[in-house]
């Protein structure tokens, strides 16, 4: 799968968009202002519906990517800012046209599971962007609320058991979707996450048997 990866990134080559994180950021950052002016809601001219694509309104298959996390101005800053912070990091991490790639497969399977169930939308996906980053720097640290030093792998794990509580207690159209947002992350990492498995539970057991 990484050779395939690598091939689709080259045939990229110099045609990727660079900082494209700091566009899909800024259009969000669009979105949510329109949200002020007192014309219909933008949110509902741009959010995914299969049934009005089909209908004619085509530009719905893209531009739910485009929409905000979040509601309030502060919880959507926040997650601006730090989505702005992983996308830009992944790609220096990754040098060219891979975060692009990355992207685009996000785009292409949540759009998928879209017209399977009839619902999509990119929360999912743009969570695991924050375990891309743990799976790429696990023993960095950030400085919590500005106090508490916490490594990245601990916030990738929150994150992951977000994910895992979304599953739970989300719809089955919601559950598709977040299975499909995940896919890319396995394209990329399955193997690595398949290691660091299988040594957790070599771990595990060997504390079990000393306990004995």
């Amino acid at each position: 799968m990484k050779n395939i990866l690598n091939q689709i990134e080259r045939k990229m080559g110099r045609y990727y968009i660079h900082d494209l994180m700091k566009y899909m950021v800024l259009a969000m950052a669009g979105v949510y202002l329109l949200e002020w002016l007192p014309i219909k809601s933008a949110v509902s001219l741009l959010s995914f519906s299969r049934e009005r694509i089909l209908a004619g309104e085509v530009w719905r298959a893209v531009t739910y990517m485009l929409l905000p996390p979040g509601y309030s101005m502060l919880s959507i800053l926040l997650s601006l800012y730090f989505l702005y912070f992983l996308g830009t990091a992944l790609e220096k991490i990754w040098r060219g046209a891979r975060f692009n790639v990355y992207y685009l497969l996000g785009f292409v399977c949540t759009l998928a599971a879209g017209f399977i169930m009839g619902y999509t939308t990119n929360v999912y996906f743009n969570l695991t962007l924050v375990l891309c980053y743990a799976m790429t720097n696990p023993n960095q640290e950030f400085m919590l609320f500005f106090l508490l030093p916490v490594k990245v792998k601990w916030i990738g794990l929150a994150d992951g058991a977000a994910l895992v509580y979304y599953f739970v207690v989300g719809d089955t159209a919601s559950r598709v979707v977040l299975l499909f947002s995940l896919i890319p992350f396995f394209l990329f990492f399955g193997k690595e996450v398949w290691l660091e498995a299988k040594l957790a539970l070599r771990r595990l057991q060997f504390r079990i048997n000393q306990h004995r």
